[in-house]
């Protein structure tokens, strides 16, 4: 397999440094846990499946800071002040904390820690960015790849967007992350190889153009792609050109319409290619597809047997965002761990270094979360944090993108489909512990109390 890629240790926002200098200069040495969540779910979602753990892994086991990066930095007018100690403790710098995670492909819901890491206190707030970016880009195109796969309910599903993707590396990601969330496939070649994941291609209508004749485009493609050619059929005429399939000879494995009325389109084309014998091949739709408009297709009678999904699901086009957070909860000095918490209207979090127990009823399916501090034990639950990295090293393989596939697929079997249908889906029951909700009450009262003073 290929060696993964290394990110600079700048891939980060300027504050984080910043942070990191004024921690080393005032020699603030603690350990510090941080977690990261997502706030809110966005719009028709009632779940979403984490993902993104592995880039976060490599990035922490091969973080280091460049002779180039330092120089760099000497050379910002920010750091100006700092001493050339820093910098040459960046010198050495590497990543030896600990890291719990919820592995990918579980289910996930809003507040619950996906990740909590504990290291001294710069290691775990420079690493900030980079977790949050890899983790909630992932887990939300995965999230919506689950959607769209259910939508198409048991067709085949492969991802297309690249293209349309925010960047090259944001498309690979997103292929990745898509397989996971239940695509059966990629366009990209490069993610193909990375993850060892399966790629699909047709033809684009430039091929067809290209020829003089566009039975002459399907003939050559055919020839040279016998078991695999997708003949590309809206170029000119959908039905004009299934025509001349037929007349050809051809038996192409699919044909793709990606314009026009699919339902009645769809339909036709299945008739006319059953009546000639062709009843092996396949009908691929793709063209500005979503969970949504699969979904009505399927509703409406249309003969598809598999889909492509671009734009909508590489950039996650309806909700392009999670509300992702890395928040402090806990500080460790040196005389025990102290919890933290943030107080403010709308924004407060929960201190303390938290555990996710989740409840099944008697037939193994999921009942309710319960977010707890680290040190409660409920028996009747599992938790889903385990340890994944100690001293900047993970504990074992991370498991391939099948694998985390296959665990997607069954744990969404486990969530109620009132949890998981397209449409106004019920809120899955996450609730807070007696314990932290008593040691946020505690600390509501002390700050505030200190600011009536």
């Amino acid at each position: 397999m290929p060696q993964p890629l290394h990110h600079s240790a700048l891939l980060t926002d300027l504050y984080e440094l910043t942070m990191a200098a004024a921690y080393f200069e005032t020699k603030f040495d603690a350990n510090a846990s941080f977690e990261l969540f997502i706030r809110s779910l966005p719009p028709q979602r009632g779940f979403l499946i984490a993902a993104g753990l592995e880039q976060t892994l490599e990035y922490l086991e091969s973080l280091h800071f460049e002779d180039s990066d330092i120089a760099f930095l000497r050379r910002n007018p920010v750091f100006a002040h700092i001493s050339s100690d820093f910098f040459d403790y960046l010198a050495e710098f590497r990543f030896t904390g600990e890291v719990w995670a919820i592995p990918e492909g579980t289910p996930v819901f809003p507040e619950e820690p996906l990740v909590r890491v504990a290291a001294p206190m710069i290691e775990a707030q420079v690493v900030e960015t980079f977790l949050l970016s890899s983790i909630t880009f992932q887990t939300m195109i995965a999230s919506k790849a689950a959607r769209v796969v259910a939508a198409a309910q048991g067709r085949a599903v492969v991802e297309f967007g690249t293209r349309r993707a925010h960047g090259p590396e944001a498309g690979v990601l997103a292929a990745r992350a898509a397989v996971i969330g239940g695509c059966q496939g990629t366009s990209n070649v490069e993610a193909g190889q990375r993850f060892d994941i399966p790629t699909f291609g047709t033809q684009a209508h430039s091929f067809v153009m290209a020829y003089g004749e566009e039975e002459e485009s399907f003939r050559e493609f055919q020839q040279l792609f016998p078991e695999h050619g997708v003949l590309l059929v809206d170029t000119y005429d959908t039905l004009a050109a299934i025509d001349k399939i037929i007349h050809s000879g051809l038996r192409p494995r699919s044909i793709r319409i990606d314009s026009g009325d699919l339902v009645e389109l769809s339909r036709e084309s299945r008739l006319r290619l059953d009546r000639a014998g062709l009843t092996g091949t396949q009908i691929f739709a793709s063209g500005d597809l979503d969970e949504f408009v699969i979904a009505d297709l399927l509703a409406r009678g249309a003969q598809i047997d598999g889909f492509g999904v671009g734009t909508a699901l590489a950039t996650s086009k309806d909700a392009p965002t999670l509300s992702g957070v890395y928040k402090l909860v806990d500080v460790d000095t040196g005389d025990g761990p102290s919890c933290r918490a943030k107080l403010s209207d709308e924004k407060a979090t929960y201190p303390c270094r938290k555990q996710v127990f989740r409840v099944t009823d008697p037939d193994g399916n999921y009942r309710e979360d319960l977010i707890a501090r680290e040190t409660e034990d409920y028996f009747n639950a599992h938790q889903l944090l385990t340890c994944v990295m100690r001293g900047g090293r993970r504990l074992k393989a991370s498991p391939s993108v099948h694998q985390i596939q296959e665990r997607a697929r069954a744990e969404l079997l486990r969530l109620p489909e009132a949890h998981r249908r397209l449409h106004n889906p019920d809120k899955y029951p996450v609730s807070f512990s007696r314990e932290l909700q008593s040691q946020l009450a505690e600390m509501r009262q002390r700050f505030t109390s200190v600011g009536r003073q």
